[in-house]
């Protein structure tokens, strides 16, 4: 029995004209993983950026505006596969104004991509990048040292830039950085390794891409399905429909068995898996990140925005949060504004209570009690919910321990936020009168 191939969900994120739109343009068109129609293309569109030259940014830079101003605006993502791994890549802007477009790109990365231009080293935006990746617990990161021919293929800057990054390293919870040398215009050390680097013993970009570790990046401790739909086909003529009642949504944690107690939460109704079902058929077992459809064995009330969960590591229930938040909005958050906050599946009203402190970006230090957050901001807050959330710490899930921030009115998403760990988990005993 062949096993599927793995995917792979990587961004790029930098500072402006550093390279990253030509940086994927580069893989895939030497991983060969254009059709014939974006080859064409392609070339089409070389009047458009002058010279009459092939331009690989604009295989990701798909708006006008993009291409006529030869920067990246929106996020833009792409699909390509090697004999190896398939890779869905999201190119995202540098400008300062957008980071909240790298925080989209990259919230469901497996790998971050930090470009760096060797001519410029390490800039505000760098650190930026690289303090959002590990804000956002993205597993691998590779510092992409481009344009190295335009200084000559230097081993002494590629290690004085590497130097640079190590001296603030060790302040963020990055486990797995990885250093590469390259020119993403030339294609060197981009998919096939380069002769002009010889002091560089490591593998190509894509080569790391395809080998990186991610098997484990995955959730698999404590079993989180955050209910999607109730699914009642109710077709007469199936008897297997007839009566159908499943539990469908994306498995957010841990794994599943037929047989296994599970709770609904958070109304504390125990039950046991009857039966798991996917699109093509009936399974035994089923892990994160698969979208599923759970069959209990006793018919309790179950609706969307209820959480499934196993018995063995139960999450935590709340109405008062603590959250790490990046803003988003060019209106400053403030102290006692209410907001929608959306969570898994399920939306509910929320207030911000405080303010508790902004990151420097410069230092990495925690700035206590600021008037606001602006655009842009990090920082950490106190939210109250309407009604109790089902979460956990996102350091532990980053699926359940993650959510937005809406503004009433717009509908607008405000801010990205990393929930920090409940107080103290859900006991065995729980209902949700207990709170």
């Amino acid at each position: 029995m062949s096993h599927p191939i793995e995917i792979l969900r990587f961004n790029t994120c930098g500072s402006v004209d550093d390279g990253k739109s030509t940086l994927i343009g580069r893989l895939l068109y030497d991983s060969k993983s254009l059709m014939e129609d974006q080859l064409e293309a392609l070339e089409r569109s070389a009047d458009i950026t002058g010279g009459g030259q092939i331009n690989l940014a604009n295989l990701t830079d798909g708006l006008r505006a993009e291409r006529e101003q030869g920067i990246t605006i929106d996020v833009a993502y792409r699909y390509f596969a090697t004999p190896r791994r398939k890779f869905i890549v999201a190119d995202t802007p540098g400008h300062v104004q957008y980071t909240r477009n790298m925080v989209t790109g990259a919230s469901t990365a497996n790998l971050s991509i930090v470009l760096v231009d060797a001519r410029q080293g390490v800039i505000e935006q760098s650190r930026r990048h690289t303090y959002i990746a590990s804000l956002l617990r993205i597993p691998h990161l590779v510092i992409a040292v481009n344009k190295m021919d335009l200084v000559g293929w230097s081993e002494a800057r590629f290690t004085e830039i590497r130097d640079a990054f190590e001296q603030f390293l060790p302040l963020l919870d990055i486990k797995d950085v990885k250093f590469i040398p390259l020119s993403a215009l030339n294609g060197d050390n981009v998919v096939d390794p380069s002769k002009e680097t010889p002091w560089y013993v490591g593998p190509s970009l894509l080569g790391h891409l395809e080998t990186v570790h991610i098997a484990s990046d995955w959730n698999l401790h404590g079993f989180r399905l955050p209910v999607q739909w109730v699914n009642r086909p109710n077709n007469p003529r199936d008897p297997r429909l007839h009566d159908f009642r499943g539990l469908s949504g994306q498995i957010a944690g841990g794994t599943v068995r037929v047989g296994q107690p599970v709770m609904v939460l958070p109304a504390g109704h125990r039950s046991t898996v009857k039966e798991i079902w996917t699109h093509s058929g009936s399974l035994e077992e089923a892990f994160c990140p698969q979208s599923i459809t759970l069959v209990l064995a006793d018919d309790i009330d179950v609706s969307r925005g209820d959480m499934i969960v196993g018995l063995d590591s139960l999450p935590g229930a709340s109405t008062e949060l603590h959250a790490r938040l990046c803003w988003m909005h060019p209106k400053p958050l403030q102290k006692g504004k209410k907001y929608f906050l959306k969570h898994t599946t399920q939306t509910v009203q929320a207030v911000v209570t405080a303010i508790e402190n902004r990151i420097n970006i410069h230092t990495f230090e925690a700035e206590p009690n600021p008037s606001e957050l602006a655009m842009n901001d990090i920082g950490e807050i106190r939210i109250k919910t309407a009604k109790p959330l089902i979460f956990d710490g996102y350091s532990h899930n980053r699926l359940t321990g993650a959510c937005i921030l809406i503004e009433q009115g717009t509908n607008a998403t405000v801010a990205a936020c990393m929930l920090q760990p409940p107080v103290e988990p859900i006991r065995p005993e729980y209902n949700d009168f207990a709170i």
